[in-house]
């Protein structure tokens, strides 16, 4: 499968150029500075990210690029551009004034193949420190800003090149025409890796891999794990076994209609209610680790019990996407803390069972495309995410059925709302979370003393970053009425207007 291979040093962008050179139908994989991988007959070219380091730091990324320099074609991006300036001997220096937004770049070269087609001016983003003031004699420069001379060259006599701004940003006009243009024309990219041809690949591969043997795999309910699913049983039909646990802290009604949604889609689920185990363990637990350790042990616990059941299973089924296995191999290393509750991350070592992860090569969009693809129900897809520990973490303080109760109404009207109205699928993630707080109201003539929800809705790609979206007034309006006059317990509703950083999508 031909692919491109990306060299990350650290940039924030770097899974952005990925999801660019994927939206071409054109594969490509993120590899750490310091893990480089073998080049094969399938790798096409090279592309090395921007950095958060300088290329002057005296623990600068400097890895040697000997494997495929000079024999692929290479494209630096902003540090990728000043390493590779600095390796020919040239001159890297902070710039007078730092670079970060629009400038507009002029082609000076419109004949170099990777400028072809861009307009000049162009509008591009800039993202950087230090700039290049000494661009060795083997360079040949092809593009230049007010403040940057070396804004783009090409090595003569190779097929390298590098590039000061960032292509794979929105606010680069023209970034998608370069990105093209190297993929396409100069590595020589068919542009052939689609939805369909994943699936092809995927299953066949699965087929091969798994044969007979019996394979378990844990439902939520969210994309993931639903498409993950849905390529399995395409792969070894009934030798599939899904386990869907009811932890009492789903959306109101979403076990039943989830379990309805899957017997439609032909999949051997097992559903399991253990609500009143997990409301027992988290009986008086205040503090969110403690209450996600908690969550994610039951689940653990509860998987393991429903999975013994099921005899000779050798393999797992995770949902693991794309950035969970470029986080667990970054160039910062893996997280610091792993959630207890990603994934099945804790079965017990007796289960003996093999791991396969079918979407571990996919975006979230991607994602979503397959299972398209493969005429999966859009409510499943559209789903928005939805943390691990469910509701466990949206009633802040002690969990109890009560509060699970009030906080699944209020839920229920916000996202209803939602979707009466057209924002849904307009939003990353919304929900409700119950505040430890109460504050005295007025219904009727009475005096009430009652608690307050939170509204919740942002807009991301990855989850990484996030802004709080601006709902219109009305509707807000219309929800906060709503749940104070069908929720019992709820006098007040406010409207999260965090972003993140520093805020996180979720409270706890």
């Amino acid at each position: 499968m031909q692919k491109i291979l990306i060299i990350d040093f650290g940039s924030q962008y770097t899974q952005l150029i990925a999801r660019r050179v994927r939206e071409l139908n054109v594969y490509c994989e993120i590899h750490p500075f310091n893990h480089i991988p073998e080049i094969d007959a399938d790798t096409l070219g090279v592309i090395l990210s921007g950095s958060p380091y300088s290329v002057t730091d005296p623990d600068a990324p400097c890895p040697p690029l000997d494997a495929f320099r000079g024999k692929l074609p290479l494209l630096g991006v902003c540090y990728g551009a000043q390493y590779l300036a600095r390796l020919a001997g040239g001159t890297v220096q902070s710039a007078p004034a730092r670079e970060y937004g629009r400038a507009m770049l002029e082609v000076a070269d419109a004949e170099d193949p990777l400028m072809r087609a861009l307009p000049s001016p162009s509008q591009v983003w800039m993202s950087h420190g230090d700039t290049i003031t000494d661009a060795p004699e083997s360079f040949s420069i092809i593009g230049s800003t007010e403040h940057v001379r070396c804004a783009a060259f090409r090595v003569k006599g190779e097929r390298t090149w590098g590039i000061q701004f960032h292509p794979e940003v929105y606010h680069s006009t023209h970034g998608m025409t370069l990105l093209r243009n190297f993929v396409m024309d100069i590595c020589g990219c068919s542009g052939e890796w689609s939805p369909a041809s994943f699936i092809a690949e995927t299953v066949a591969g699965l087929r091969e891999k798994l044969g007979d043997d019996t394979v378990i795999l844990g439902l939520s309910g969210g994309v993931d794990s639903s498409v993950a699913a849905m390529l399995l049983h395409k792969a070894i039909g009934s030798n599939l076994h899904c386990i869907f646990v009811d932890s009492g802290l789903l959306r109101k009604d979403e076990f039943a209609e989830v379990m309805e949604s899957y017997k439609d889609m032909g999949l051997n689920v097992r559903g399991v209610n253990a609500a009143e185990r997990f409301f027992t363990d988290l009986k008086g637990v205040t503090d969110p680790e403690q209450k996600r350790k908690i969550i994610g042990r039951d689940f653990v616990e509860v998987f393991n019990a429903e999975a013994k059941k099921i005899g000779g299973a050798k393999w797992l089924a995770q949902g693991t996407i794309y950035p969970d296995v470029i986080e667990s191999c970054s160039v910062k290393g893996p997280s610091a803390t792993i959630k207890s509750h990603h994934n099945v991350g804790g079965l017990p070592k007796e289960m003996n069972l093999k791991i396969v992860e079918p979407l571990r090569l996919l975006f979230k969009d991607e994602v979503r495309r397959v299972g398209r693809e493969m005429q999966m129900p859009q409510h499943l897809l559209g789903r928005h995410p939805f943390p691990g520990p469910g509701l466990g973490i949206r009633v802040l303080g002690e969990v109890t059925p009560e509060k699970v109760d009030i906080l699944q109404q209020a839920d229920k009207i916000f996202i209803d709302g939602l979707r009466r109205e057209g924002l849904y699928d307009k939003v990353w993630q919304a929900g409700t979370i119950l505040l430890p707080v109460r504050s005295v109201g007025v219904m009727g003539d009475a005096r009430t003393y009652e608690n307050t929800v939170a509204l919740r809705a942002v807009i991301s790609t990855d989850g990484m970053t996030a802004d709080w979206v601006h709902l219109p007034y009305e509707f807000l309006a219309q929800v906060s009425n709503d749940i104070i006059n069908h929720v019992r317990g709820v006098n007040r509703v406010v409207y999260d207007i965090s972003s993140k950083p520093p805020a996180t999508i979720e409270w706890e």
